[in-house]
């Protein structure tokens, strides 16, 4: 079963793509019997659709689309998946950009395991395959907001993570979502140098509130253009929060826990005065060592091309997000 969300700020396909490459992709779903299909494809010959399910497609899996605009001056050119899986922060493989993917190389996924518990009714243990079928896998497109000031625009994979949090039936006391990263100094390299790592105490550690995490915008991926995801992109499953920057979107997450006190978050214990618990975009607050008004979109045009765009409040999605925040102040609460 195929199922296409709209919402009422979508953009059509051939908004995100090149119209040739909109046409193509489009002549090669309705061949293959997936017309209204989800997987944004940059050329033909980028098959790979159903890579995640092992060349076959399980029953009740949708690949559906929520896309958004944040401006009309701002293009949703979808950033090339070669620069997506070559251009990551994940500093459990080195602190340089391309590190990741070098460093990355026979990341062991499956078997894996990710708990769902704390202050549950239903705990919950999936495995790797469980990530991929328990839910239905939509595609999303998002942009992806850096703290150092520049931007990627992606198709990710995944279903929201309101959807598995409400499987785990979470109780009345719980208030935030703790999530943990994989703790495996031998594939892992950086959690063991404290020069190759930046200086963290791992494993990573990440957390919401309660109300944020069940905002339908949150999402767990595990694809990136309609592919699994890469080790370097946090495989086999990971957080997108579009709306904060994004170390807040933890990789190669392992565990969930609700809670009723908010928990530490990596980068806040690095340096508090610099990244706090919230991380909100806000091109109104700079961070000590850099403007956070405009943004480095990254596209064909290269890392050290200008494409240089204004960076907009909540990275574009203060429509669905804004009143998570109302009365609070975002200059304390940074």
């Amino acid at each position: 079963m195929l199922i296409k969300i709209a919402a009422k700020n979508a953009l059509s396909e051939n908004d995100v793509t090149d119209e040739s490459v909109y046409m193509d992709r489009r002549s090669l779903l309705t061949r293959m019997g997936f017309l209204g299909a989800g997987a944004l494809l940059s050329t033909p010959s980028q098959a790979g659709i159903f890579d995640l399910f092992g060349g076959e497609e399980p029953e009740e899996v949708a690949l559906a689309k929520l896309q958004y605009q944040a401006a009309a001056a701002d293009p949703q050119t979808l950033t090339p998946e070669n620069k997506v899986i070559s251009h990551n922060n994940f500093y459990e493989f080195g602190t340089k950009k391309t590190q990741p993917q070098q460093m990355a190389r026979g990341f062991v996924t499956d078997p894996w395991q990710l708990t769902v518990n704390g202050m549950v009714n239903k705990p919950l243990t999936l495995d790797y395959q469980q990530l991929h079928k328990r839910l239905p896998l939509q595609e999303r497109i998002y942009r992806l907001r850096c703290v150092e000031a520049w931007s990627m625009v992606i198709p990710w994979v995944g279903f929201p993570l309101a959807d598995l949090i409400r499987q785990a039936d979470p109780t009345s006391k719980a208030k935030y979502v703790a999530f943990k990263t994989l703790y495996d100094p031998e594939q892992m390299p950086g959690q063991s140098s404290r020069f190759m790592g930046g200086g963290i105490d791992y494993p990573y550690v990440e957390g919401l509130r309660i109300d944020e995490a069940m905002n339908p915008l949150a999402f767990l991926a595990v694809g990136l253009y309609g592919k699994a995801l890469p080790g370097q992109n946090g495989a086999p499953i990971r957080l997108i929060v579009p709306w904060k920057y994004g170390f807040k979107s933890i990789k190669s997450i392992v565990a969930i826990e609700l809670t009723d006190k908010q928990p530490p978050t990596t980068w806040n214990i690095l340096a508090p005065d610099e990244y706090g618990f919230y991380a909100n975009v806000n091109p109104a607050v700079d961070h000590p060592r850099w403007s956070q008004a405009s943004e480095r979109r990254i596209t064909t045009g290269g890392l050290l091309a200008d494409n240089r765009i204004a960076t907009l409040p909540f990275n574009g999605y203060a429509d669905e997000v804004a009143h998570l925040y109302k009365n609070m102040d975002l200059r304390k609460h940074f």
